[in-house]
């Protein structure tokens, strides 16, 4: 059975990057990379870093906390957990599958890029 291995981030929707990532930054956190069209990460220390994304305003924004997979194509959910989406590439180089907690939270799992 190969399980999650922690929090690997926290992914933050705003409706203003260009306060939000002041903001973080008093707070201690480093830019780590802008992506240049309203996101980036942020990182403070060896903990989870920080996933800004700006969405528009008519749109609410969401948190949500992102776990660590080693590999995705060795990882099955167990009974109980809902796939909400199997695991997808993405466009900044990992893979991410949605689940579903039973009180109707989603949750990310990021694996490194590659083959599911």
């Amino acid at each position: 059975m190969t399980t999650t291995d922690g929090i690997e981030a926290v992914f933050l929707e705003t409706h203003n990057w260009g306060k939000a990532a002041p903001f973080f930054q008093a707070l201690g956190y480093e830019l780590d990379f802008d992506t240049g069209h309203g996101s980036g990460r942020l990182r403070n220390g060896d903990g989870p870093y920080l996933f800004i994304a700006e969405v528009p305003e008519d749109q609410p924004v969401g948190t949500r906390l992102v776990l660590r997979v080693a590999d995705a194509a060795a990882f099955a959910p167990e009974p109980g957990v809902e796939v909400v989406s199997p695991f997808q590439p993405t466009h900044w180089g990992t893979q991410e599958m949605t689940v579903r907690d039973p009180d109707g939270r989603l949750w990310s799992l990021q694996a490194p890029g590659g083959g599911s």
